[in-house]
């Protein structure tokens, strides 16, 4: 097949990197990057010849999970970073606010294309860096600003195991079934869910929900104040969310967090707008920081609608948590204005602090907007000192980066509690932590422990310490709602009844363990 070769017969000369900010890898074997799905399932069929284990990855910016490292060692890196097609590019309108995208599509990719041709389009944006794959964060179950990136993804187009191509929904029926692209579930048992969190096929490409603009968008910060507890905190947000007043995912960052995500960019400020030395911008920057997060806790989210739902909406919001919060209406044109005022009178100290701290929040605040953005990156490179590296080189710093991120009910003193015994449990390791409200009914935690990779105690320490943290959330019947592949051992029980089960599909459609074997599945 043209452009497939000398990928096989032989085997490819290049060897996979799967060197990660864990700082736990395998051998992620040979690398091969097909550009089509006949390509794809070339290769699934001639490692079940060959004897071949494969591992699929996407753009490898899986940070903190274990980037592009198996859980056991492959013999092939099946590298879908090339497969960049948005295959339904001339179908999308505001009327039909879906994108048939494959894998090598990234957050940055797919914006730039709506801001080109279909401004009035936006979609659920992660956190994380732009050239993530926007098809492999959904499917290890992602949190984006607008909720689970689980719910963004139907009509999937996979090779299992054995080679073989199946659609799942309506998608089956042909690409041009007026169904194929629109209606989510199709008919008979709904076969999606065994590729998320999955290692029974490789998705080559899926339908990707957009969304219509609204008229008007706004961001909302809120800062608990001090003293106040984090429980009615959750709970009244939570409130918000069920009755759809904060349309978005909330997320409640600790000060660890809000501090770490702002640092680079009031510092940045400082220094080069303002020509301090890095040991004034330092101090200067704890004064910015006090600006913007001023407690233990600090919130983004947003709200949307009509000129007047959003009007009515705030003052609602407003009225519900203003007694325990400061809320902030964040709107680009705000921020501009705010920053133009401050900046033109950075020689005064106060006023230095406050467009320092504008310079580091509008990078963050379009997130909850629709806008990836690579800041939280940016942030971790510069304390690393490597601030020249772009965001998709993390994995070649001396950062390490762990996660820990558990799923938890709706429930605000239960939170709270587990807080203060996982800062127990790390110790004297500090714990970043959002706590996201993700649905009407439940919460994740996106937790992680920073250390320097460079430095083998300290990172054994970390691990230990991530090990424990696993433990402590078991020991409450709570567990995480995404794994790392170094926890995928801990994770998969071969006795529970629930994984012998997915063992047994896996093996109806890989019977040989050809793709990601131990990803979770026995």
């Amino acid at each position: 097949m043209p452009g497939l070769f000398p990928l096989v017969p032989s085997m490819p000369r290049h060897t996979a990197d799967t060197t990660n900010v864990t700082g736990l890898a395998q051998a992620g074997g040979r690398v091969l990057r097909p550009r089509t799905t006949a390509q794809v399932q070339r290769i699934v069929r001639l490692a079940n010849r060959r004897g071949w284990t494969i591992n699929p990855v996407s753009t490898g910016l899986n940070y903190g999970y274990g980037g592009t490292s198996p859980v056991r060692p492959t013999d092939i890196q099946l590298d879908l970073g090339r497969m960049t097609s948005i295959r339904n590019a001339a179908e999308i309108s505001r009327g039909n606010p879906v994108a048939v995208i494959e894998p090598g599509v990234t957050q940055q990719a797919l914006y730039a294309w709506l801001q080109q041709h279909h401004p009035d389009l936006a979609f659920n944006v992660t956190g994380s860096a732009r050239e993530t794959s926007i098809i492999g964060n959904a499917l290890d179950r992602g949190v984006g600003y607008f909720g689970p990136r689980r719910e963004d993804l139907f009509g999937l187009e996979v090779i299992t195991g054995t080679g073989e191509l199946i659609h799942t929904g309506f998608r089956r029926l042909g690409e041009s079934s007026p169904l194929a692209h629109s209606h989510p579930y199709g008919l008979g048992p709904i076969l999606d869910g065994l590729f998320f969190q999955g290692n029974c096929g490789i998705v080559t490409s899926a339908c990707f929900r957009l969304v219509p603009r609204r008229p008007r968008a706004v961001a909302v910060s809120l800062g608990l104040r001090e003293g106040k507890s984090l429980a009615p905190f959750i709970d009244r947000l939570a409130e918000l969310k069920r009755e759809a007043v904060m349309d978005s995912v909330t997320h409640i960052g600790n000060r660890q967090r809000s501090n770490a995500s702002l640092m680079y960019g009031i510092t940045t400020y400082l220094e080069q707008q303002c020509g301090r030395t890095p040991q004034a911008a330092a101090v200067e920057a704890k004064e910015a920081l006090a600006l913007v997060a001023k407690g233990e806790w600090t919130s983004l989210g947003a709200v949307t609608g009509s000129a007047a739902q959003v009007r009515a909406n705030l003052a609602e919001v407003r009225k519900r948590i203003g007694d325990i919060a400061t809320v902030r209406e964040l709107s680009e044109e705000k921020l501009a204005l705010g920053y133009r005022i401050m900046h033109a009178l950075r020689f005064f100290r106060a006023a230095r602090a406050n467009a320092a701290a504008i310079a580091a929040i509008r990078p963050l605040h379009v997130l909850a907007l629709g806008q990836p953005t690579d800041a939280a990156i940016d942030n971790l490179l510069w304390r690393y000192g490597r601030s020249d590296l772009p965001a998709t080189q993390l994995d070649r710093t001396s950062c390490g980066l762990i996660f820990i991120n558990p799923a938890l009910p709706m429930n605000g003193a239960l939170v709270e509690a587990l807080v203060r015994e996982l800062e127990e449990v790390a110790r004297p390791f500090e714990l970043y932590m959002t706590i996201n409200i993700e649905t009407a009914t439940s919460l994740v935690a996106v937790i992680n422990l920073l250390f320097n990779r460079d430095d083998a105690a300290e990172s054994a320490a970390a691990r230990k310490t991530a090990d424990a943290l696993h433990a402590h959330l078991r020991a409450r019947q709570l567990e995480v709602y995404r794994a790392r592949a170094d926890m995928m051992e801990s994770v998969v029980d071969p006795a529970d009844p629930y994984w012998q089960a997915v063992g047994a599909i896996k093996h109806a459609l890989d019977p040989n363990g050809v793709i990601a074997p131990g990803r979770y599945s026995p």
